[in-house]
């Protein structure tokens, strides 16, 4: 094992976020929101200041193979819900989680707010796990190597979270509901976001046909009986939102993980107030 796999490279103005991009006029590494594009190339923002034509790009990482070391949150989320799908075989401990974290109208207007979020933890079975984690792995560590570690949980947590809020407003009391689609949706929502300010490069046009494409099947997927659309709707939707706020006040910026960080927490905490409110 050569040098480059034991120690990546990181952006000069962002030390704790590895990146695959290089300054194409000094060299050094920058990561995709200090990336400017330049007809020389990717130029860092030192750089990019002295030309007056220039914009903003995000740019997909180059490292095929995310792992722990740079994606923690990504794969954290993937062992403990795998972990507690594993738990659940064991019948007095299925009926606890499902008794006590499962989304339920009923129980939420008795006060377990927290069902809200607990919910994105359970899954009713292989395919459903196997989905919806596989997506999470697709999708979830290239996110968080772009944005940071704590804005991403931020946003997984309020997708997940207004994913239920929406379910617990519009579908029937008496179903449980389990499952972290509204999370996964959010990413996509978020990816959405991103390939769209892409869309004037070939990596960015073919990300968000791709995207489109797997959103519009499981977009009908989700109307099939026994299926929860309403906590995909919202989870997507917000998603879309937090990566839009991200791109507007925080690209650039020398605190642009703070700013995520807090604008995906403000998610949460309206979603919180807003079923705390309704109880």
């Amino acid at each position: 094992m050569d040098s480059t796999e034991t120690t990546a490279p990181v952006c000069y103005r962002h030390p704790d976020r590895v990146t695959g991009l290089a300054c194409s006029r000094c060299g050094r590494n920058i990561c995709v929101e200090c990336s400017h594009d330049a007809a020389v190339g990717q130029l860092c923002p030192d750089d990019a200041a002295q030309t007056d034509r220039h914009r903003v790009i995000r740019a997909r990482t180059l490292y095929e193979k995310p792992s722990l070391q740079t994606a923690p949150v990504s794969f954290s989320i993937i062992g403990i819900t795998v972990g507690i799908f594993m738990l659940s075989f064991y019948p007095p401990a299925e009926q606890w989680l499902l008794n006590n974290l499962a989304l339920l109208g009923v129980a939420v207007d008795a006060g377990e707010w927290w069902r809200i979020f607990t919910a994105a933890l359970l899954h009713a079975n292989f395919i459903h796990i196997g989905f919806n984690m596989y997506a999470l792995y697709l999708f979830g560590p290239r996110l968080e190597q772009q944005v940071g570690s704590a804005p991403f949980l931020a946003l997984y947590v309020a997708a997940a979270a207004t994913g239920s809020l929406v379910s617990y407003q519009l579908g029937d009391p008496t179903i449980p509901s389990i499952g972290a689609s509204g999370a996964i949706f959010g990413l996509f929502g978020a990816w959405l976001v991103a390939s769209w300010k892409m869309r004037h490069t070939p990596g960015g046009q073919a990300l968000f046909r791709q995207l489109a494409v797997l959103l519009v099947i499981n977009i009908a997927i989700g109307f099939m009986p026994g299926i929860d659309w309403r906590a995909h709707m919202g989870g997507l939707i917000v998603g879309a939102l937090i990566a839009w706020l991200w791109s507007v006040f925080a690209v650039g910026k020398p605190n642009a993980v703070a700013i995520r960080t807090s604008i995906a927490v403000g998610f949460i905490a309206a979603d919180l107030a807003a079923v705390l409110l309704l109880l």
